[in-house]
């Protein structure tokens, strides 16, 4: 008889310290080999010592007197946060018993993280897995995903094409073999985010200025990490929670559906699970600044110790951060100016992965520059990081903002056989209250089931 993977709760996700010693020791010292099933214990915004992974930016660098934390998704397995939700939505359909090992066959539907997520947590716990993706995203992700054992099933475009890739899901699940952790609609992902990522952003500004949240900012490919703001605000009701778009899609802001760049964000549409009521603001941000900031941080550490960052910072930033992280950070610095915050004020937000899945991105952008001798890339810190405007800012908090945010939704879920009766339970909070409160209540079953045959 199948069993139910031994994995963790969402609870000891944001608390490894409540995990069995036991467990948690075999689950750290297992970190060198990560196809060990014990691996899912490592799933946690949490190091050793349960403290968030986190980095505070140098203001050398920000050039604003806030504070920006930025929350490190690099050292979860398989280098990225979105191994979080792949494994809560895995895991609350094995416990629902409408996921069964050695029976279905798992779809991720991704333009490369989630993806990334999909395949590994589906090699720890034992199920087949079908990635399908865009075909022209970053090498890294295509290989690291075939790594781990899934399958690809690539579809036509680019970053902003995701919605060919839903189709493409639409259409394989009608197989009753297949299930699909659909990141882009179904709420294990807001359910993770929520708990998890902004009960850790919490405590990660614990020490840090006055140790409150006054801005929380982050790009949504599928919205999920903004449902951390959902959290913080029940915390700081004062917070701001900030979507950030590529400028070159900006669909959230003004509808635009333009190619881009910054992988694993602006993705066409408002995705299903994407809490408009709580998103303050939309800021655009140009994808070759981003793409340009990763190569400064990334091949020019130099220039950062030249401008005041300490060497020390300098190099250990090199490997933290990928495009969409700078995205993420020129997003904070942009808010930080705009929001006039000043010292002790603290800002968060995350970087989804590291840069080991972007070579190949800094490889394309050498191709395209005529020149990127160090006289170029000072300007660029310059003109990316200590410039930066606060124009493309956008507030979303007028009713007319919001209700064409909801008309949106309706354009992008109504044809995936989602009811006008669902996404209008959506216009209110209590909605996104109670699909939170189901984490206690899966932490119960998962505790009660895990191990055992389904």
């Amino acid at each position: 008889m199948p069993k139910v993977p031994f994995g963790p709760t969402y609870d000891e996700m944001l608390h490894p310290s409540t995990i069995d010693p036991q467990i948690r020791e075999k689950a750290l010292h297992a970190k060198e080999n990560e196809l060990d099933p014990i691996n899912l214990f490592n799933i946690t915004w949490k190091n050793e010592r349960n403290e968030v992974n986190k980095i505070v930016l140098p203001k050398a660098l920000t050039g604003v007197d806030a504070n920006i934390v930025v929350m490190l998704g690099k050292y979860f397995p398989s280098g990225s946060h979105k191994v979080g939700p792949a494994y809560s939505t895995l895991i609350e359909g094995c416990v629902d018993r409408e996921i069964v090992p050695e029976k279905h066959t798992i779809l991720g539907p991704s333009t490369g993280n989630f993806g990334i997520g999909v395949s590994y947590i589906c090699n720890l716990m034992k199920y087949d897995a079908i990635v399908i993706m865009p075909d022209n995203m970053s090498k890294e992700r295509y290989d690291r995903i075939q790594r781990y054992g899934a399958k690809l099933d690539l579809t036509p475009g680019t970053e902003s094409d995701v919605i060919l890739t839903l189709e493409r899901t639409f259409e394989l699940k009608k197989n009753p073999n297949y299930r699909s952790l659909a990141q882009f609609e179904l709420l294990p992902n807001y359910r993770f985010h929520r708990h998890v990522t902004g009960n850790s952003a919490i405590e990660a500004v614990k020490d840090i200025g006055n140790g409150r949240i006054a801005c929380f900012a982050s790009a949504p490919g599928s919205a999920g990490t903004l449902a951390a703001g959902d959290q913080i605000k029940t915390v700081f009701p004062e917070a701001k929670v900030v979507a950030l778009e590529p400028y070159e899609c900006s669909t959230l802001m003004n509808g635009g559906r333009g190619q881009h760049r910054i992988e694993g964000i602006g993705d066409k549409m408002c995705t299903l699970i994407h809490n408009v009521l709580t998103t303050d603001f939309i800021a655009l941000i140009k994808d070759e600044e981003s793409v340009r900031g990763l190569k400064i941080i990334h091949d020019a550490p130099h220039i950062l110790v030249e401008n005041g960052v300490d060497p020390k910072v300098a190099e250990q930033m090199r490997d933290l951060f990928g495009v969409s992280t700078i995205c993420n950070i020129i997003g904070a610095i942009k808010m930080a100016k705009y929001l006039k915050l000043g010292v002790g004020d603290n800002i968060v937000t995350v970087a989804t992965d590291g840069f080991d899945r972007y070579n190949s991105v800094i490889d394309d952008l050498e191709r395209r520059e005529l020149e990127t001798a160090d006289f170029v890339l000072r300007r660029w810190f310059k003109d990316i990081f200590q410039k930066t405007n606060t124009d493309d800012i956008d507030d979303m908090r007028t009713l007319e903002k919001k209700e064409r945010l909801f008309k949106q939704k309706e354009s992008d879920w109504l044809k995936f056989d989602y009811s006008i009766d669902y996404l209008n339970q959506m216009r209110d909070m209590k909605f996104w209250n109670h699909e939170y409160e189901k984490v206690f209540h899966y932490d119960e079953k998962i505790k009660k089931m895990r191990g055992k045959e389904l």
